[in-house]
């Protein structure tokens, strides 16, 4: 019996023991999972993995079952098939974390990713949060980033001067390998 890839997307209210309920069924299927995230989003969770799918089982029944889990009924489950054999992806491996934060404005995000693609370095996690304080909302935003060696001093130095045009406090270190 062959496999195939596909995205799974969970999408539901946050509880204690969802990742446990998904990936548990996930196993009792004979679902192998790749490369996955969870994240918080305001109130909700999203579980996202590449898994791979026993080929006799479709994918509208998948999803169908997953909603049919206990505190899922009302979650959003996507499963798309991918093809990602011939695919040519930038570097993934992690050579930075950034850590940056400031009073939130709009175009803040789109601003900072920006300065990236000038200097070929390929964001490979992002996970930002919008806080609220007794003196506003700030936004947090944490980046680990692959940039090329040879221009890492001048990638970050501009992306230093672009946080402190936007008011951000940005610190950097590099990936312990």
């Amino acid at each position: 019996m062959g496999t195939f890839k596909a995205l799974l997307k969970v999408h539901s209210s946050d509880r204690v023991g969802l990742i446990s309920l998904v990936t548990g069924y996930l196993f009792d299927r004979n679902i192998n999972l790749g490369d996955t995230s969870f994240a918080i989003l305001d109130k909700s969770g999203e579980f996202t993995s590449i898994i791979e799918i026993p080929s006799d089982l479709a994918e509208d029944t998948l999803s169908e079952e997953i909603n049919s889990l206990e505190g899922l009924s009302d979650a959003t489950v996507q499963i798309q098939r991918l093809d990602l054999a011939n695919l040519k992806t930038p570097p993934k491996e992690v050579t930075h974390h950034i850590h940056c934060e400031g009073e939130d404005q709009p175009g803040l995000l789109a601003r900072l990713s920006e300065v990236f693609i000038d200097y070929d370095a390929n964001i490979v996690g992002l996970k930002s949060d919008q806080v609220q304080t007794k003196n506003g909302n700030i936004f947090i935003t944490h980046f680990s980033v692959n940039i090329p060696k040879s221009r890492t001093n001048s990638c970050l130095a501009a992306l230093g001067n672009t946080a402190g045009e936007l008011r951000q406090n940005l610190t950097s270190e590099p990936a312990a390998n």
